[in-house]
């Protein structure tokens, strides 16, 4: 299994190689019998990858441990997702991961491979984009079959050595340790990796197009209508895997969070942030012919910033508990085309510079900073900024003394200090723009229009903003008084006056942004042959100012409690004794009351033993439900996976983690109160559908629209 795997890995990276030189030796020679054997490489590359993945695949689900990797990925899980797990070690580690990537890559040129026939055949203007958008593609495929095939740390397909295996075939008592890391098996986690690559390899497919258009010198809409679903399936797939990676952070970390700013985790949001620009950057394009090189500028960092998260997972320049180790090969040949993706756009944009201006002549200027213009353009500006600070803030600790911050990691209050003013900033722009104009806002339009809105937007805060003083403010001075490590992190965060102040700004511009958006997204539901794109668009704004709301209360104002809670023990004579009372353990308005434990041994089936605890829980001294959360040990390596006990109530959640028992027996409790963190996860599906429908519903109604 190992060779036929290596060796259809060859046949991929020849095929690119292949697909590359063919296609611009066709393009400029020519000679279209070159292209067409082009773009056969194209879907060449992309089956020969997906025959790699499926050795892998077939070796995981079978239990062929033949090949290094597997063994090291495989699950052993025995629930009834095991087979899930065993799927999802084709993503679990360093090669696999990168094959799998990969794979998708080469499956969106083979996308755009088909789309080009069915579009417009092999000889126009936007079939010449095609070829090109191709080309490049073609040329990420090859790097990175490069790299699988030169970095030994990355080939997937290394045959498991000999003395791994016991003279009768058996794997040896230390080679049985190897498995998947138990915190990985999770549905969340299966699912969130596969769709971070999904964005990720999606949005190769904008920057091919841009560089295509460079190439061609061709600034028309074709190029931008080629990639405009990619882009938005590429933020789809990019924001559902980032909203995967916090729903397994929450319930299975056992740190009561969702978001951490950990290395890994800003890799995942460079592109994201990018690609929101680039979705409403291809807006203005489509619909005014303007923002032409923000469009090739936001379509080339996307990818880079691709590569950017790539290279601070995989190269070991910087350390996170979510990072490969170190590769040198990685290091260089991702820097590499870091530098080079780079590079080679701002070489194409100097000159053809003068050329984006050719047939729209003053477009791109900005008439009136009161405008739908100027929204767009400081929407782009926000996002690029934040991206780029947020990249320098994450690799700080690999940077050289003499730059600020140089030689420190820097603490999650440094990222949100940022992060929490720049984000209202930026959705206050999102609240107001749908309600501006093209060119310049006639201002009585503008008050006309938002009169209803915010009304009802002040009545919204005027609920949200009685919420946060008699539920919120409390928390956060409870908290301060406790004088613990919890009350520094909220005194680092600025004086009471400024850190309540914009949580409460935070709540009015969310109020603002969720009327707006909805009385917008009613409007173009009622307009006839509206454009799905700007239906999905003001859903998704909704959700925004929902997400908001979510956020302020289960980051800023979250109570935690810990201690024990104090058992007494029966000595049954035998080796465990039995727990017969314990004494309640309060968090505000919650009591947990002791109801049983239990010790589940499966040690023999998936070297895993469970030591759970299941409480009463008590609001106001009304019995609401119970919570069991458990702290699950693997018997070889010792590593603990704490699992959470949580209890949902509209307004808030109560959080139980379990830490195991200290020497008299008493257990050892982390218990939270995260305000307002359903309406996190119900925004973050709300967003899901917004996009969904913008990136699957209707056009050609909306060409209509505009023409008419």
């Amino acid at each position: 299994m190992a060779m036929a795997g290596f060796v259809f890995l060859i046949a991929a990276f020849a095929a690119a190689v292949v697909a590359v030189l063919l296609l611009l030796a066709g393009r400029f020679a020519n000679k279209p019998a070159l292209s067409k054997v082009g773009r056969i490489g194209v879907l060449v590359s992309a089956i020969a990858l997906l025959v790699c993945c499926s050795v892998l695949v077939v070796c995981f689900m079978t239990g062929d441990v033949s090949i290094k990797y597997v063994l090291e990925e495989r699950s052993v899980s025995t629930d009834g997702l095991a087979w899930l797990y065993k799927l999802s070690g084709l993503w679990a580690g360093r090669s696999g991961s990168l094959l799998f990537w990969t794979f998708l890559i080469a499956l969106f040129g083979a996308i755009v491979l088909v789309r080009s026939r069915l579009l417009g055949g092999v000889d126009t203007k936007a079939a010449r984009i095609d070829d090109m958008a191709m080309m490049v593609i073609s040329i990420v495929v090859a790097v990175f079959c490069g790299v699988l095939l030169f970095s030994k740390g990355s080939m997937p397909f290394e045959p498991t050595p000999a003395n791994y295996f016991t003279a009768d075939g058996q794997l040896t008592q230390a080679a049985s340790v190897y498995s998947m890391n138990k915190l990985l098996e999770h549905w969340a986690m299966a699912i969130h990796p596969p769709m971070l690559f999904i964005g990720y390899a999606g949005l190769t497919v904008p920057f091919a197009y841009a560089m295509a258009a460079l190439i061609e010198g061709d600034y028309s809409k074709i190029w931008v209508e080629r990639a405009t679903r990619f882009v938005l399936a590429s933020w789809l797939f990019l924001g559902g895997g980032i909203g995967l990676g916090a729903v397994w952070a929450y319930v299975v970390l056992g740190w009561g969070g969702y978001w951490g700013w950990d290395p890994v985790e800003n890799a995942s949001l460079l592109s994201w942030l990018v690609c929101v620009a680039l979705v409403h950057t291809f807006t203005v394009y489509c619909q005014r012919g303007a923002f032409k090189r923000w469009a090739v500028m936001c379509s080339c960092l996307a990818f880079t910033f691709v590569i950017v998260a790539t290279f601070i997972t995989r190269s070991g320049i910087v350390q996170s508990v979510h990072a490969f180790s170190g590769d040198p090969v990685s290091l260089v040949l991702f820097g590499g085309l870091i530098a080079v993706s780079i590079v080679v756009p701002a070489i194409g944009m100097a000159i053809r510079w003068k050329s984006f201006d050719a047939d729209t002549e003053g477009a791109d200027d900005i008439e009136n900073m009161f405008s739908k213009d100027a929204a767009y353009y400081f929407n782009n500006v926000i996002m690029v900024l934040f991206a780029l600070l947020l990249t320098y803030m994450t690799l700080t600790s690999a940077l050289p003394k003499w730059l600020p911050f140089g030689g420190d990691s820097l603490g999650t209050t440094a990222y949100e200090a940022i992060a929490r003013p720049l984000g209202i900033i930026y959705l206050l722009i999102l609240a107001v723009c749908p309600l501006l104009a093209w060119g310049k806002t006639d201002p009585k339009k503008f008050l006309r229009q938002a009169r209803i809105p915010a009304i009802c937007a002040v009545v919204l805060f005027a609920f949200l903003a009685f919420w946060w003083a008699t539920q919120l403010v409390p928390v956060y001075d409870a908290m301060m008084a406790k004088g613990n490590a919890s009350s520094q992190t909220l005194l680092e965060a600025g004086p009471a006056w400024y850190y309540n102040g914009l949580a409460l700004a935070g709540l009015l511009v969310a109020s603002l942004l969720f009327f707006n958006a909805l009385f917008v997204f009613v409007r173009n539901v009622r307009a006839p042959g509206k454009r799905a794109a700007a239906i999905g668009g003001s859903f998704a704004h909704i959700a925004m100012g929902v997400i908001l709301i979510g956020l302020i209360g289960s980051s800023m104002y979250v109570y935690e409690q810990t201690g024990y809670m104090q058992t007494e023990e029966e000595n049954t004579g035998e080796a465990v004794s039995t727990i017969v009372a314990a004494e309640p353990f309060d968090v505000q308005e919650y009591r947990l009351e002791y109801a049983s434990d239990s010790i589940v041994d499966n040690s023999e089936a998936d070297n895993t033993v469970v030591y759970g605890v299941t409480f009463d829980v008590y609001k106001n001294d009304r019995f609401v439900g119970q919570v069991s959360p458990s702290v699950q040990l693997d018997v070889m390596t010792q590593q603990q996976k704490l699992n959470a006990g949580v209890i949902s109530f509209p307004e808030e959640d109560l959080f139980v983690v379990y830490r195991g028992v200290n020497q008299n027996g008493d257990f050892s409790l982390d218990v939270r109160v995260n305000q307002f963190i359903m309406l996190v996860w119900i925004g973050f599906g709300m967003l899901m559908v917004g996009t969904l429908f913008a990136l699957i519903g209707p056009r050609r109604a909306g060409r209509r629209d505009e023409r008419g």
